[in-house]
Order: structure tokens, then sequence, then C-alpha cells
């Protein structure tokens, strides 16, 4: 089997705004009101939530800043997550796996350097797969072997056909001469990154970083966009208003009226729902959680009593799509469904169902009208992020349809450091949050990572971070599924991995660790006046947020002023 990488693709709404603005670059000719761009104009990204900024460009931490991600550090391959096509060659040039599937020769690109300046050859990237924050136990590598300056053999205990996007389009590849130091990688805030990216740091504040051309990225010649400068923001009114007031130019945001910014003739804007969003809920009392939420009872109960329709009408604007509770992100993911009972969640809430679970798990409700059990009533905390108002809105939205089926919940917002450090560490007990959709047309990616549990090291105790590159915040861990992930590791035959689907699917809809909402309306803004180049829907090369990471240092690249 071959696969090789194909062709690249050719503050208050006003005060906010201008205190901001201060702060924005508009470098050379090409500035905010110029009506187009030329090379020397800073591209305006928003940064997102992560308010004041701290230089951190390590690709395993999780506080790390988007720009790090893709712009900077790279994996081999690029996987456009929105269609079901071949892999983009970035380091790689092309792989090929053996017979059995344990053997994956990888070709890379010749003459390719590092930022620095320093070759970057095959031994960069068998030192990578070798790392620890890429090579986490139970990984299965036996080796990673550089056989001459542009071959790399990799080695596996079993067969890796599934695991082609976490093997080569998600392992981060890394300088050796640098990262062979760094024994705690956990802890590095690496503030002076070496990759092999389009761009590098040029200057971090607390308010924004900016990126500049890395003159030794294997197509530098071809760079359009020479500056991009990531702009903190915490709130998406504000960034609202800077898209509006047209001080930036790239945005993944939530707006629910587009015609706010596309006002200016500058901004244009794309809808492509690709990821969950889903209640997280500290699900394992084994593994530490506490909380009415740990009985499965309650979460089931809790399922029924979401109405989904209003939460998408009334939070998302209609913008969403409809979650299944398999996590195949449909119609793309169809043929892995392997219940048709299963494939949508209930759209309509049903309180008296949600009554009749609770009370067949001994729930009684009492005179608050909550239901109780043992004397301790059914009463949960739900966080969300301050300022992602279509989160807090269907946070609302939710505790206001459970207190109907007799479940009292507390909805609050926090910010972004508040909830990543809870999700981290398990210190929550409801969370509306995101989870990373599959990159491929295949949920494993998701069964391994969100849901996998102690046994193939996706999650951790409460009070531990969950594993670098793993997302299990639910700290769920199935012997049942654990099995049928690895099982599923192992194969190339498609009604083989049907069947193994099938029993994480079983498991994880009676189980509900995440509860489903919705396919996240993922709405992108960005500056068509003075940049072209951007994915669109006829032309829908990559996922288009500006916080995609991979697709988004996949994106700068495409991208030309627009004069």
């Amino acid at each position: 089997m071959i696969r090789k990488g194909k062709r690249r693709i050719a503050l208050t709404a006003v005060a906010g705004v201008s205190v901001l603005a201060m702060g924005l670059t508009a470098c050379g000719s090409g500035g905010s009101d110029s009506g187009n761009a030329d090379s020397d104009r800073a591209l305006r990204v928003w940064a997102g939530s992560q308010t004041p900024i701290t230089a951190n460009y390590n690709p395993f931490a999780p506080t790390v800043l988007h720009g790090a991600l893709g712009p900077i550090y790279e994996p081999l391959f690029f996987y456009n997550k929105t269609a079901d096509s071949d892999p983009v060659g970035l380091i790689g040039d092309s792989f090929e796996y053996n017979e059995d599937g344990t053997v994956i020769t990888i070709a890379i690109k010749p003459d390719l350097k590092w930022s620095d300046g320093e070759p970057l050859t095959a031994n960069d990237v068998a030192f990578s797969f070798s790392y620890e924050a890429n090579n986490p136990e139970g990984n299965g590598l036996v080796s990673a072997e550089a056989t001459d300056d542009t071959t790399v053999v990799l080695t596996y205990s079993s067969a890796q056909y599934t695991t082609e996007f976490q093997r080569l389009g998600s392992t981060y590849i890394l300088p050796e001469h640098v990262w062979a130091d760094v024994s705690d990688f956990a802890n590095f805030a690496n503030e002076e990154p070496v990759g092999s990216g389009a761009y590098v740091v040029d200057k971090t504040t607390s308010e924004s970083y900016m990126l500049v051309a890395n003159e030794n990225f294997r197509d530098a010649d071809s760079l359009g966009v020479k500056k991009v400068q990531y702009i903190a923001v915490d709130n998406n009114q504000t960034a609202q208003d800077l898209l509006a007031a047209g001080e930036l130019d790239w945005a993944g945001m939530f707006i629910p009226n587009p015609d706010d910014v596309t006002g200016n003739g500058k901004i244009d804007w794309i809808n492509t729902p690709q990821d969950p969003t889903v209640l997280y809920t500290c699900s394992n009392a084994e593994l530490g959680c506490t909380g009415p939420q740990t009985d499965v009872a309650v979460r089931q109960a809790l399922n029924v009593a979401i109405d989904r329709a209003t939460i998408k009408d009334k939070a998302f604007v209609g913008l969403t799509g409809d979650i299944s509770p398999t996590f195949a992100l449909l119609p793309r993911d169809e043929k892995w469904v392997a219940d048709a009972a299963n494939e949508v969640s209930p759209q309509e809430a049903n309180a008296a169902e949600a009554g009749s679970i609770l009370e067949a798990a001994g729930y009684t409700k009492g005179s608050s009208g909550v239901y109780e059990k043992d004397g301790v009533p059914v009463e949960l905390s739900l966080i969300s992020v301050d300022g992602w108002t279509d989160y807090n809105d269907a946070a609302k939205l939710i505790a206001e349809q459970a207190e109907a089926a007799g479940i009292k919940i507390t909805a609050s917002t926090v910010q972004w450091q508040e909830f990543s450090d809870a999700r981290q560490g398990g210190s929550y007990q409801l969370i509306v949050g995101g989870v990373i959709g599959t990159s491929v047309a295949d949920p494993f990616q998701i069964y391994r990572d969100w849901f996998g549990g102690t046994t193939v090291e996706s999650t951790s105790p409460v009070g531990e971070e969950v594993p670098a590159g793993r997302w299990n915040f639910s700290r769920y861990s199935n012997p049942t599924v654990d099995a049928a992930i690895q099982a599923a590791v192992s194969t190339n035959d498609e009604a083989e991995k049907q069947e193994l689907y099938g029993t994480i699917q079983t498991e994880i809809v009676r189980d509900l660790p995440y509860i489903p909402l919705v396919i996240n309306a993922t709405q992108t803004f960005y500056n068509t006046q003075d940049f072209t180049g951007w994915p669109t829907e006829e032309e829908l090369y990559a996922f288009p947020p500006s916080w995609g990471a991979i697709a988004a240092g996949h994106i700068l690249t495409q991208l030309q002023p627009a004069n």
C-alpha cells in the first residue's frame, strides 16, 4: 500500500476596539485601511481567549500558542479533515506499508533545513518518533531507524493501518539538536522554537505575538504572507468588533449574525461543522471524580432531558449539525454506525423518560422538585469559558431543561485558564466543551483519544494531567472499549473494524462519559479583500478556522496579498 503526498492546492464594543487596536501592527504601506495588502503587511489573526499571552511554543503543552502548531512545527503529512482525500506532503514525500502493516517506510523531501539553518534529515524524524512525548507507553513502536538521509523505517509490534493519521499526520517532527537536551518536555516553554514550518517567532508580548517568514522554509520563495500577528482577545464580542472594524483578518469564532462583520466589504465567511460539542462529565469515581454525574443513570437522564433542537436554534442560531452518539461524523462516516438507532441523538427533551431512568436507579424526587438518593440531591455545577457566547447560552439552556426533569444545574463561566486546568486535572463536574473531530473519515481517533482508558494511556487519575496528545478529560476507562481500540489498531479489514466499532459504540452510547449536544457551527471569517487563497466551499482544501492545528499552517502557505 503506497500513499504519496500530492501537490499542494494552488472591553466594551467601541472602547475595547479602540484600546486594543493600539497594539495592532499595520506594517509598511499595507495598513488596515489601505484596501489591499502587500508582502510587508502583517496578517492579523485572533489568537483565542488565552489572555494575557504567555510565550509557550511547546507543541506538547496544554497551553501551547496556536501559531506553534502548523506554522512552526509540522508533522510529515497534512490530512484534510473536510474530505476523504490523499494527504499532502509537508516534510514527508511518500510512505509505504509492508505486507502485514507493521512497518512503515517513509521518504522525506531532500535538502530540508530547520529554521536555524541546520539540516533536517531522516535522523531528526527517527528521533521524533522515539521521543517520549510522541511515543507514550503502549504506542507499540519497536524501532525508528534512519536508513539514509531521506528514508525512515518505523517498525511496530502490530499493524498500524488505523493509526495512519496519528503517526504521519499528528506526530510533530522535532530538531534532535534542540530536543535531545529536553528531558522535562511537559514544562519546557520553548520560547525560541526551531521548527520546519513556514514561520519563526519574531516577538511575543502579553497582548500579541508576531511570526515572520522562515527564510529556510522549503517553499520560502512562494510564501506570500511574510508576517502573521496573533492578537489576544478574551471574548467573542471584542473579536467581532475588531473584524467589523477591519482590524482582524482571520478568526474562527461564532457570530450569530455574520452580516455584522461582512458589511465592511473586506470580510467573508464559511461554516464547516466538523467538531462535536458535548457536555464533558468527570465520570469515573474509581479515578477520583466526585459528584452525581459519576452515576451513569444521572448521565443517561441528563442526556434525554436535553432539548437539542432548542439549543441548536437559540444558542447556535441554526448553524450546527445533528450529532451522533457514536461520534461518527454524518454523513461522512455513516458506514461506521453499527446500529441505526444510534445514528442521531434525540432532538427533543423527554423529562418523563429522564425521571423514569432516575427512579429505576433508586432516586426519588424531593420536596424541592429535585431528585435525590440517600439524602443527596442531584445538584451539578456546569462551567463554560467566559466570552464563548454560544457555549454560555447553551449552558443556560441546559440548566433550564434539566430543571424540568428534576436535575439542578448551576451554570457559570470561568476564564480560559481555569477551564483548561479544570479539565486537565479533573476538578469539575460538567463542562460545555468541544471534541476534536477526526482528521480522516473514520471515528477511530476520537475513540482512542477521548474514550480510551488507562490501558491505552489516554487518561489519568484526577489530579494528574491527561497524557500528552490524548484528550480523555472525562476519566472514562472501560476495558471492553480499550480492548476494541487495541484490536482496531491492527486491522485493515473494513468488516472487522465495523464490528469493533459497534462494540465501542454500544458501550459509549450507554455510558455517556461525554453527552453529545451538536456538531459545532464552525464559522471562519477571513479578509478576502486584502488576501487571496482562502479555503472556500468550492475549494475546501483545508479545515479553515484560524485555530486549526496543522491546517492553519497549511492555509498560511497558500495565501497571497490581493494586489
